[in-house]
């Protein structure tokens, strides 16, 4: 009997392309669901599949312990685990595998594009214009400059590293704190080494965030933490929603503490019409789409399903991210 195979997809996954075909070539049988599916339906699919080809699907402690025995691995699309309770699935003996080093270049690329866009008005200003603002008498809004600014990155992995390196294109001074600091690369692209998370917020005109979610990170940037930061600071957010305090960041923007605040990620996706950032002053919010290019997702689903089909087939080429 063939190997039964979920495959949860997104509107930037359902089509079928290459990926879909080394699935299908592989012998298995697939089950499509659109994603991302909440544990309930979870559940309801829970204990029928010998593996799992997931985005940002609910696979929660229960979703696992019903999909045992059958279930052999998980694999995901992106780096982001957070939705999957990794830890019950190393206990249980569950190999999850994601696909690290596929989308960082496009990440860097949409971090950037917010910082200019906050800081050279181009968003609010090109809603102005289209809404029919630009009269005689009208006045234009003045933004600033990046180059000469210094950004601070919180978490120097792969995506901070090309944020890293793009922002010295621009001219800026570049700092970082991460707990894995990775010396040579700082040396090499004279990134200024921070021993800790305070000593970026108390010295950057820009904040970063490209760090895991965890008990760690979670609510990491709140009042107190924009309380050491420079006034009229722009934060970005390419990471998680849940690093920020919703409150917190609302109420510094409207203070005018920080000057603007750009994220790709909220606490809650799809949000909510009334949720307070979609009102907040100077804040530009995208869908979760930092990583959404044809190329990266192209890379991201190919990487994926080989990890899949490797481990099910017993090759070693997959990238595991529990042991």
């Amino acid at each position: 009997m063939a190997e039964r195979i979920l495959l949860t997809t997104t509107s930037y996954q359902d089509t079928p392309g290459p990926h879909h075909e080394l699935l299908e070539s592989a012998g298995f049988e697939i089950v499509r669901e659109r994603g991302p599916l909440p544990e309930e339906k979870m559940l309801e699919l829970a204990g029928e599949f010998d593996g799992f080809l997931c985005g940002d699907d609910a696979i929660t402690q229960a979703v696992i312990d019903k999909s045992l025995p059958r279930l052999k691995v998980i694999s995901k699309y992106g780096i982001g685990l957070d939705k999957i309770d990794v830890p019950h699935a190393t206990s249980r003996g569950l190999p999850v595998l994601f696909t690290p080093g596929v989308n960082h270049t496009t990440v860097a690329e949409h971090t950037i594009g917010l910082l200019l866009a906050l800081t050279k008005k181009i968003f609010f200003n090109g809603m102005d214009v289209r809404n029919g603002a630009w009269q005689a008498g009208w006045k234009k809004p003045v933004g600033n400059e990046i180059m000469g600014k210094t950004i601070g990155i919180i978490g120097l992995g792969r995506i901070g590293k090309e944020v890293a390196t793009r922002a010295r294109a621009f001219g800026m001074e570049v700092i970082a704190y991460d707990p894995y600091f990775d010396g040579a690369f700082a040396y090499k692209h004279k990134v200024g080494r921070c021993a800790d998370m305070d000593e970026v917020l108390f010295n950057a005109d820009v904040v970063s965030l490209h760090c895991f979610l965890d008990d760690s990170t979670r609510g990491m940037i709140n009042s107190a933490k924009i309380a050491e930061m420079k006034d009229g600071v722009v934060v970005l957010n390419c990471a998680r929603g849940e690093v920020v305090e919703v409150d917190d960041i609302c109420a510094a923007l409207k203070s005018g503490k920080v000057g603007g605040y750009g994220a790709d990620v909220l606490d809650v996706e799809p949000p909510a019409p009334d949720h307070p950032l979609l009102s907040a002053p100077n804040c530009l919010v995208t869908s979760h789409i930092a990583s959404r290019t044809h190329e990266s997702v192209g890379r991201q689903a190919d990487r994926a399903t080989r990890n899949l089909i490797n481990f099910l087939r017993g090759d070693s080429d997959y990238i595991q991210a529990n042991k």
